[in-house]
């Protein structure tokens, strides 16, 4: 397993062009930090890149390069589109941290479960109330995964108490909060080192959907899951504005009509199927699984009550003035999307 992945990583190591690159007239480049065996790779950017290819008849040609190149580092994927590096880039918004202050809203504990519901409030709070974080991009997608998990190895989180003295990786500061009000110790740290980190002993466990236990092979280092839907974490797909505004109209509208809308509801199915591989990585290695209580999260969601009014005072001495406007506005979209 691990000589088949080091070879695929191998064949994208210098990026991977879809198009025609001698024949087309604009060559676009984007980079994501996930493996190329991941289905935001496979199932959504090469296909998109595929779509704008078609849709232009052939003047763009998209070069992608994933996580293990060298434009692939998490924490450089909204500076690398900015400064122009690469042209339209997949990141997470809390790596680095502070950068996106008003979208990690999405991140506090309870809001939402579903990566549908999740990722339709994103797009729906966008032009009102996130668009300033954004200066300089052209926002083609908001999006977040489905309510996420808690992973360990050696002991089983069921309860409030099973979380003391934990060392949990953490993707952000919402999250960093959640995990200390439960008695953890968040650690921060890149997907792509929990593996190692797990492996060593360095940390106990890990946040996450169920699909990085496949595609970070992280069923191999794990023993234990609680499936807690208690989070989740976001990600951006931006494009450099000066890259788009060069573009002829006929092609923007192509980048137009793959992204918005029509994109973001697609990412609850998308996530659902990625994240059904992961849980059957964990179920075929004979890892328990246990669901967080409806007791239980009545508890967690009491405890950390405090903990999401601290976050948002947090906000507004920040800057975010109006950081408890759009956690309600959230929460309102929330419970509109979960409806439908």
């Amino acid at each position: 397993m691990r000589i088949a992945q080091l070879l695929v990583g191998a064949a994208f190591a210098a990026g991977m062009t879809v198009g025609p690159l001698q024949a087309a007239e604009y060559e676009l480049k984007l980079s994501h930090f996930l493996p190329p065996v991941h289905g935001i790779h496979t199932d959504f950017l090469q296909p998109w890149a595929e779509e704008l290819a078609s849709c232009s008849d052939g003047q763009v040609a998209v070069e992608i390069f994933p996580g293990g190149t060298q434009l692939g580092n998490v924490a450089r994927q909204q500076e690398q589109v900015l400064a122009g590096v690469v042209d339209i880039a997949h990141g997470l918004h809390g790596i680095p941290r502070g950068r996106f202050p008003r979208t990690s809203v999405i991140d506090l504990p309870f809001l939402t479960e579903s990566a549908d519901a999740a990722s339709r409030t994103l797009w729906a709070l966008f032009p009102d109330h996130l668009a300033e974080e954004y200066e300089g991009l052209k926002v083609l997608a908001l999006h977040a995964h489905n309510g996420g998990l808690i992973h360990t190895r050696g002991s089983q989180v069921a309860t409030m108490e099973d979380m003391r003295g934990l060392r949990i990786r953490t993707p952000s500061p919402a999250i960093s909060m959640m995990l200390e009000s439960l008695g953890a110790i968040p650690q921060g740290m890149p997907p792509g080192q929990v593996y190692e980190n797990l492996e060593k002993g360095v940390i106990d466990g890990t946040v996450f959907p169920w699909d990085p236990v496949r595609s970070f092979r992280l069923a191999e280092v794990l023993e234990h899951h609680l499936d807690a839907r208690a989070y989740t974490v976001s990600f951006f797909f931006v494009m450099n504005r000066r890259s788009y505004d060069r573009l002829p109209a006929e092609v923007q509208a192509c980048i137009d009509a793959a992204s918005g809308d029509a994109l973001v509801a697609r990412f609850g199915d998308w996530w659902n199927a990625w994240d059904a591989p992961g849980l059957a990585a964990a179920e075929e290695k004979g890892n328990s699984v246990a669901t967080l209580s409806k007791e239980e999260r009545d508890r967690w969601r009491a405890a950390l009550a405090p903990m999401i009014e601290a976050y948002l005072d947090e906000l507004e001495s920040q800057g975010v003035e109006n950081a408890r406007e759009i956690y309600v506005a959230a929460q309102d979209y929330v419970a509109q999307f979960e409806t439908q």
